[in-house]
């Protein structure tokens, strides 16, 4: 069994002027491992969380509570790493309910098969709210994780994310992806079936939540992709029918032309480690792509040849590219070695496979694949060749994208009639829509872990 590292806790002061501290109760054990980091999805961890207790007297407290239960609860199986226990099936009344290791009676949540149990507390004192949460391994009667925040009262989502970071990271070694976001493209319409609508970049939580327009719409709007601490976001926009890159600062709001070389200017992409990025051009007449300065300059040509060479996507380290082409006929996808220039063929298998992304934490691909007809979410090991299929029998599934941690992918799919925006876990289970707005979404990108 992998030994997880040991965490030191300190004070911090995020932007959102909330700060916690560790809570010092209970003996933190970091032997035990509660999820199987080669198959994490097999086996869904049961976890209590029962509605958190108001410290201080009054309604407000009150209903904090039961909103951050919920949310807590929501945001962690959201993860697909857990089942949340039905909170009928508590043998404790939630008034009566404890919340420090020494008072709590483990036995009530071991009885009801309760592997992971979260408590917590609220308090609402002149404005300021104060939250405090413990998870415990009910079985071996131990806290694993305390930690106390304090802030706004408009911060609460925030420190129960902060929180849910928390827990997955003390299980996996992993930071999650609950301050992660996700680009996608949305087109106007009431029916969302004809997609004549304009398009525009669109933002949201990791979780759907918090949808925000980015862009302004237009006919054409393809190929966002986050960069630059995650503060920036590239895309291909169709001026006067013709295709040029564009990015805008999600700070400041301003957009400015990146690349609008002669022909196509498509499928920007960034590169690991630096302030440029990659893209497709054919101002040189075939479809190739280049590397491009943080001022859109060009700094080198990557690829050379007859075919369409399209959708850069680049290994963590910034050692390796895949990419698309269709010099051997169909489009299939090919990997480069940075140094040496060199690219080998990795797809074989299906018609027509294009959409790569990297994983940010594996030596693997998602893609799109075509196999009679209909397109679905496949994973190849780059280094086997190994091929997994993750949907099947729901529409055409398209434009997948890893979340930060590797754990999950969003993608597009027509399972319901218009596209539409869907999450799964990594291995393909826990298949449902991400979120509901007019129009169709489209080509979802998922913030990296560090903006790379």
């Amino acid at each position: 069994m992998l030994k997880r590292p040991r965490f030191t806790f300190k004070i911090m002061i995020c932007i959102l002027a909330v700060f916690f501290v560790p809570l010092s109760s209970g003996i933190c054990s970091e032997e035990y491992d509660y999820i199987n980091i080669a198959e994490p999805f097999t086996h869904k961890i049961p976890v209590a969380i029962p509605v958190f207790k108001a410290l201080s007297e009054g309604s407000t407290q009150e209903r904090v509570a039961q909103k951050s239960a919920d949310m807590m609860q929501e945001a962690l199986a959201y993860t697909g790493y857990f089942k949340m226990i039905d909170r009928g099936a508590f043998l404790v009344e939630p008034a009566e309910q404890e919340i420090v290791t020494d008072k709590i009676d483990f036995g009530s949540w071991t009885d009801i098969g309760a592997e992971l149990l979260i408590t917590g507390g609220v308090r609402m004192e002149a404005g300021v709210l104060q939250m405090e949460f413990r998870l415990f391994d009910p079985f071996r009667q131990e806290m694993l994780l305390g930690k106390r925040y304090t802030g706004k009262p408009e911060n609460q989502r925030s420190m129960v994310l902060r929180f849910c970071g928390e827990v997955i990271k003390r299980l996996t070694g992993k930071a999650g992806l609950f301050k992660s976001r996700i680009a996608f493209v949305g087109s106007a319409g009431d029916s969302g079936t004809s997609g004549n609508g304009g398009k525009a970049v669109y933002v949201c939580d990791f979780d759907g939540k918090n949808i925000k327009q980015v862009t302004e719409s237009q006919d054409i709007v393809v190929s966002p992709a986050w960069g630059r601490e995650n503060r920036f976001l590239a895309y291909t926009a169709y001026s006067d029918s013709h295709p040029n890159i564009y990015i805008t600062d999600l700070d400041s709001g301003e957009t400015s032309r990146f690349a609008a070389y002669k022909g196509i200017n498509i499928t920007p992409q960034w590169v690991p480690g630096s302030s440029g990025l990659a893209a497709t051009l054919s101002f040189e007449g075939d479809e190739d792509i280049y590397l491009l300065t943080d001022t859109g300059k060009i700094d080198k040509r990557l690829t050379k040849s007859w075919g369409v060479d399209v959708s850069p996507t680049f290994s963590p380290d910034g050692e390796k590219m895949a990419f698309v082409s269709n010099r051997s006929g169909s489009p299939q996808l090919y990997v480069m070695d940075m140094k040496s220039g060199s690219i080998r063929r990795l797809t074989y298998e299906g018609e027509y496979n294009t959409q790569p992304e990297w994983s940010p934490v594996e030596d693997k691909i998602v893609y799109s694949g075509m196999k009679k007809g209909r397109t679905d979410i496949y994973v190849i090991d780059v280094g086997t060749g190994e091929i997994s299929r993750l949907t099947r029998d729901g529409g055409n599934n398209e434009a997948p994208s890893w979340s930060p941690d590797g754990s999950m992918i969003v993608f597009s799919s027509t399972r319901n009639g218009p596209s539409r925006l869907f999450v799964m876990t990594a291995s393909g289970t826990d298949q449902r829509m991400l979120l509901e707005m007019p129009g169709q979404q489209k080509l979802p990108d998922w913030s990296s872990p560090a903006g790379k």
